[in-house]
């Protein structure tokens, strides 16, 4: 049996790309401020994009995508 993560997570719908975005740079093993030295975006805007406060436009997706090793097309 297979379980729709929306219904498992329902506190996670409408963020979906700041969980892709968390969960990317968890699997990279990198905290915010790292990923913020990576890209040049300040860690305070990763940190809003995560929680669904900021959108991830495509020039910063594709600096997170690039630093992230992932298509940049997931986090938009």
């Amino acid at each position: 049996m297979t379980t729709n993560w929306r219904e498992a997570f329902p506190e996670f719908q409408g963020n979906e790309a700041g969980t892709i975005l968390a969960g990317y740079r968890h699997r990279e093993g990198l905290t915010q401020v790292q990923l913020a030295e990576a890209t040049g975006i300040p860690q305070r805007h990763i940190s809003e994009m995560e929680n669904g406060k900021r959108v991830i436009g495509v020039t910063s997706a594709k600096k997170l995508a690039e630093a992230l090793h992932s298509d940049h097309r997931g986090l938009l």
